[in-house]
Parts: C-alpha cells; structure tokens; sequence
C-alpha cells in the first residue's frame, strides 16, 4: 500500500506531527511544504537523525507537486490563534491560504486522502472538500478529537481514575459551539452521573475547562502542538495502514441528526484506507441533539459569508 505522507505547513503542528508520526508507523516518503523555504530544509535532516531508531523513510522538502503519487496530504498551514482570539476569528486569513494550497495539490494529480487540523477545522475541511471535488469520504478533519481528548484527561482527574475508563466526547463545531455528551458518557461501564455524584454545576465547569485549554496553553507557552499532533499520527497510521478506528471528527453530515446543511461537523466517524468509512449518529438526549443543530447552524452561517471566487 502507497505510504506516502505529504505534510503542508512546518509550524509547531506540522513539524511536531512529523516526528510523532515517523516514531509510531512505517511511512516511505515524507515531504514536508512550507511558505518559508529552509524550514522544511532543515526539518527534514533533522528528522533523519530519528531514522537508526524508526527505521528508513525517504525524508525531504518539496512542493505540491509532489502530492501527484501521496496516499495523504496533511494541512496543517495558517495563521495560528493569538492570545484573545477565537477559532472562527481565523476564518479570512486562512480561507485565502487554503485556497492557496488546494488547487496545486488537485492539479498535480493527487488522488489520496486529505488531512486537515488548521483552524477553524470545520469551516477549512468543509472548503477542502469543496475546493478539491473530492468525493466527501477522502476529506477529513481533526474535528473534536483534541476536544475529546481533553474532557478525558479533565474527568480521570476529577474521578481519580484512568483515562482509558472514560467514554465520553465532545460534539459539533471544534470551537464556542462545542458540547459535551454528558448525558451518554461513562466511567468503567457505569453512566457518569451513576458512578460519580456530579451535578450540572460542576459538568459546566468541566465544560467551560475544556472549551479554554486551548486558550490558555497559546498564552502560556505560544501554542498549542502535542496533542493535535498526536491526533493527526492516529489518523494517518490508520489510513496508511487501513486499520479501522472510530473518533469524533470534522465528518460530513448527510441528514444525521436532522442536520440539512452541507457541512462537515465533529461527530463521530469510523476511518481507514479509505477514508471516512461510516459517519456514527451517536445517541443524544434531546438537549444535546439541538445543540448539535445550533452548531450546525452557526458553522453554515460562517460558510454563507464565505466567497471562494
């Protein structure tokens, strides 16, 4: 199987994501793109000095042209959030950037899988899809994974437990739309409010946590890497490896849950060689079902103000 990895932006995402990935699959070639020519120059002989330990990956720098034979091309270019700004205040800057990139890529004959994690997921993933033609399964979005992972990280804590003893997830916009499905979610197989005594009080301060680690991990340190990175790694081993995983992702919706717009939406979604392989309409209380509508809606707004001309 084609295991050629095609990485767009050479920030702290994409550089991070490049040495994750090298250490946790067995990627062929890995060319790694950047607006700022030496970067991935110097990423790339940097990265070959893990190769005694991650075994032989023909590593280097180059240009969209370079997707023509890539089974993935992962986006993670743009502008990153500054301290104070939110997700969708991204939208003009790297709408023009994601322009940029997709229309060299689909002209070099690329006909893999896109990947994309820069910001806001939702909105950019949508436009890929849009941008490209691609049929909707090949384009994807790290959607809500990142958020999930931290509702976990915060709930083991708060229960003194494991982190793999959680079930539960983050839905809709990777952003201020976002939920959580507390109504559903589980602690070693019992349902969250069963095992723990939690009230709302403390389930929206769990809410309000997660919605600002991001935030305040861009003021303390710059920005936010590790985990986004980590994320981008279990996708591209599954698609390279064709191994089926489930995670709450930026998935197209068709009409799950009463949704009509055309839009990609974190819920979650099953994954492998082929791409998206089944989007999951998860069982919601009917709170969250209409807060799942009004991510929906506000994402389509965002798209309506959009001119792709």
């Amino acid at each position: 199987m084609n295991k050629k990895v095609l990485l767009v932006g050479d920030g702290a995402v994409g550089s991070t994501f490049a040495n994750d990935l090298l250490q946790h699959t067995s990627v062929d070639e890995l060319v790694i793109c950047d607006v700022l020519k030496k970067r991935p120059v110097g990423d790339s002989m940097d990265l070959e000095d893990i190769l005694p330990f991650t075994g032989e990956c023909n590593i280097h720098s180059g240009e969209y042209s370079d997707a023509k034979d890539a089974a993935v091309v992962v986006i993670t270019a743009g502008v990153p959030r500054k301290p104070g700004e939110s997700r969708l205040d991204l939208v003009n800057k790297n709408v023009s950037i994601l322009k940029s990139i997709i229309q060299p890529v689909v002209e070099s004959g690329f006909d893999g899988i896109f990947l994309v994690s820069a910001n806001p997921v939702d909105i950019l993933t949508t436009l890929t899809q849009k941008l490209s033609g691609f049929p909707k399964n090949k384009v994807i979005g790290t959607g809500t994974s990142l958020d999930t992972a931290r509702l976990k990280v915060d709930l083991a804590k708060r229960l003194n437990v494991p982190v793999a003893e959680i079930n539960s997830m983050v839905l809709g916009e990777h952003g201020d739309t976002s939920f959580e499905n507390f109504d559903e979610s589980t602690v070693s197989g019992k349902s969250l409010k069963e095992f723990a005594n939690i009230d709302d009080h403390i389930l929206d301060q769990v809410e309000l946590n997660i919605r600002q680690k991001g935030g305040k991990i861009i003021e303390n340190k710059g920005a936010t890497f590790y985990g986004i990175a980590m994320m981008l790694t279990q996708i591209v081993t599954a698609i390279l490896t064709n191994r089926s995983i489930a995670l709450p992702l930026s998935a197209p919706i068709n009409g799950e849950y009463g949704i009509k717009s055309n839009l990609y939406l974190g819920t979650p979604a099953v994954i492998d060689g082929s791409g998206v392989s089944q989007v999951i309409e998860t069982e919601l209380s009917e709170p969250e079902k209409a807060k799942m509508v009004n991510s929906a809606t506000k994402m389509q707004e965002v798209l309506d103000n959009i001119t792709l001309d």
